[in-house]
């Protein structure tokens, strides 16, 4: 049976901890982030907000309505095969655990306001969440080859995850763990970081950690480069797709 968001579970402290949260990293956003980011946080309201936390059915019901998409209930990470399948059929995976007061700034595994508070906003985005199935797809592709898998996974981390973007002549974030991290969203604007042009080759062969707070970035110049050159490199392995298929 599919899993569901038990909302009767949720104590006071667990409301608590959403509600600082919550607060602390908009308002740290309504700088840092990126347009389109503060924007679908303005247009998931109140389905998310900082009064509590957010009911999945409500939020569901929002999302639908903008861009097709749900949130898929897991139990926590799951495998990568059956993350590509939940994107590529427009469900992202969420977990419906809050971590607790004493981790307010660091997790061993992402709790649900990583992964709503983080990830859905774009979700909203009708142009992003394009991407993002198309993604999931080319994913389900290549399933069985795991050079692809890993270059995916890396392009997942370097945008959607730790993505970093330039408008209005600063740097902005987008990727998910920056946004839900308080200490990662100020520690990624330093003016030291190292922060590179987005290239689609480069970050294929960038490998990354996940157990530490990132030391490199990649910067687009806007959303449209990333969709750009995700193009490109489906029209480049897609061929070889058919080849497997045939």
């Amino acid at each position: 049976m599919p899993m569901k968001q038990v909302y009767t579970n949720y104590t006071e402290q667990d409301h608590r901890v959403w509600n600082l949260l919550f607060n602390r990293q908009r308002d740290n956003l309504q700088r840092a982030a990126c347009d389109e980011y503060n924007h679908c946080l303005d247009l998931l309201y109140p389905a998310l907000s900082e009064y509590h936390i957010p009911h999945y059915t409500a939020l569901n019901a929002r999302l639908m309505d903008l861009t097709g998409w749900s949130i898929e209930v897991v139990p926590g990470l799951i495998e990568v095969e059956d993350f590509f399948v939940l994107l590529a059929k427009r469900k992202f995976p969420a977990s419906t655990w809050i971590r607790k007061m004493s981790e307010l700034d660091y997790l061993e595994e992402p709790d649900m306001f990583h992964d709503i508070f983080g990830h859905i906003p774009l979700v909203a985005h009708s142009e992003f969440a394009q991407f993002m199935q198309e993604f999931g797809e080319l994913g389900v592709s290549f399933i069985h080859d795991k050079r692809i898998v890993l270059q995916l996974q890396r392009l997942y981390w370097f945008t959607i995850e730790f993505g970093l973007i330039r408008q209005h002549g600063e740097r902005k974030v987008y990727g998910a763990g920056i946004c839900s991290s308080f200490g990662e969203s100020q520690h990624c604007l330093q003016p030291k970081m190292e922060v590179l042009p987005f290239d689609m080759e480069q970050v294929l062969d960038t490998a990354f950690r996940n157990d530490v707070i990132q030391t490199k970035y990649f910067e687009l110049e806007s959303f449209d480069q990333l969709f750009d050159q995700f193009k490109q490199l489906k029209h480049k392995l897609l061929p070889e797709a058919h080849l497997v298929k045939s």
